[in-house]
């Protein structure tokens, strides 16, 4: 588990194909110097274990759907990676609880920048609208926001979007003060929404076969 409270900034230092896997490694002195193997650290919010370190690196292994699902499909060599190692019992709750499970992606839509502070609206897939509401929160790129604005209700489904307003520590400290319309971020909805849906949606089937067996029970007393 993790908390979107980003520990440093790291760089990808080589990028290697193993059949359907990638063999990632990355540079993090921070989030190295205690990282044993088989710890998990998030990278840009997508949970990777730690299968070889050095003082100042991490080789862990990229699985295909995790490439096919997050950004980190495109990730080349020089690229940063928001680093977070996992939380530990004890530690501050500072964001929200984030399992490192990525969603999907979404891309930045447009940018506007206030006094210091940034506003930036993403476009979100059809079935995670529905899971990121406003005031809610939202991990992107593995760093813990707050939902600052949602599309209207009655936006098509293909044009939901969403905002975020970013402070000038996360600009500073994270890769989303790199972002620039048309680049595509990890997005993890938040795990309460999605055990929510899912308990509705079982619900609604559990509803909707009870409907359809009430017919043949009728007609089953009848023949009686």
């Amino acid at each position: 588990m993790f908390t979107g409270i980003i520990e440093e900034l790291g760089t990808v230092t080589a990028v290697e194909q193993q059949g359907d896997s990638v063999a990632l490694t990355v540079h993090g002195p921070v989030v190295v110097q205690d990282a044993r193997h088989g710890d998990s650290i998030a990278t840009s919010g997508v949970c990777l274990t730690v299968v070889e370190q050095t003082p100042e690196t991490f080789t862990a292994f990229v699985m295909r759907q995790t490439l096919d699902m997050s950004a980190h499909g495109t990730l080349r060599v020089g690229d940063r990676l928001n680093l977070e190692r996992a939380a530990s019992v004890g530690d501050r709750l500072g964001g929200h609880i984030v399992q490192g499970h990525i969603d999907g992606t979404a891309t930045v839509l447009e940018t506007s920048d206030g006094d210091g502070w940034r506003r930036v609206r993403f476009s979100l897939a059809p079935a995670l609208s529905p899971l990121v509401v406003d005031k809610g929160s939202v991990a992107l790129d593995g760093v813990s926001l707050t939902v600052s604005a949602v599309s209207p209700e009655d936006t098509h489904p293909d044009a939901a979007w969403f905002e975020v307003s970013l402070i000038p520590e996360t600009l500073e400290a994270t890769t989303l003060g790199l972002r620039v319309p048309g680049d595509r971020v990890n997005v993890e909805t938040d795990v309460l929404a999605r055990h929510v849906r899912r308990m509705l949606r079982l619900d609604a089937a559990a509803q909707s076969l009870e409907t359809a067996a009430q017919p043949l029970e009728t007609a089953g007393s009848e023949a009686r």
